[in-house]
């Protein structure tokens, strides 16, 4: 698994690729903090987890927990979501980045294949990521 920080709209988003199940998955509170603009986007994530498990929806499918790091800087458990996990979750969260949200998830998994293809894109994506001083 590797750690890697996505933008959307120029806000992070924690996420991991998993060559083995060649699948990305992505920090559940940092997209709910995207899509509601909520000042604390983990209340709203235990309320919403409550809310769907009370509509039957069996969590433990669409979520689970690694380890990413923290705005402090260590690598704790965080709750994260394969494409289809976000895909769900998004479905029941009333937001207006919803679709804009949802079409950055098909960028990001075609830049995926693309660099599969292509690893010089790979390189090219890290050097603009990543700028470097002299």
């Amino acid at each position: 698994m590797s750690n890697d920080i996505k933008l959307f709209e120029g806000n992070q988003i924690r996420s991991s690729w998993n060559s083995e199940k060649e699948e990305w998955y992505f920090s559940i509170i940092d997209i709910l903090g995207v899509l509601t603009e909520s000042e604390n986007p983990r209340k709203y994530w235990s309320v919403l987890k409550t809310r769907l498990k009370k509509e039957g929806n069996e969590l433990a499918t669409i979520c689970s927990q690694l380890k990413m790091k923290a705005s402090d800087g260590k690598m704790r458990k965080t709750d994260v979501a394969d494409m289809q996990g976000v895909f769900r979750i998004i479905q029941s969260v009333p937001s207006p980045k919803a679709d804009p949200f949802k079409m950055w998830l098909a960028e990001v998994g075609k830049e995926r294949i693309d660099e599969t293809v292509d690893p010089e894109l790979t390189i090219d994506r890290a050097l603009e990521t990543y700028p470097y001083t002299r």
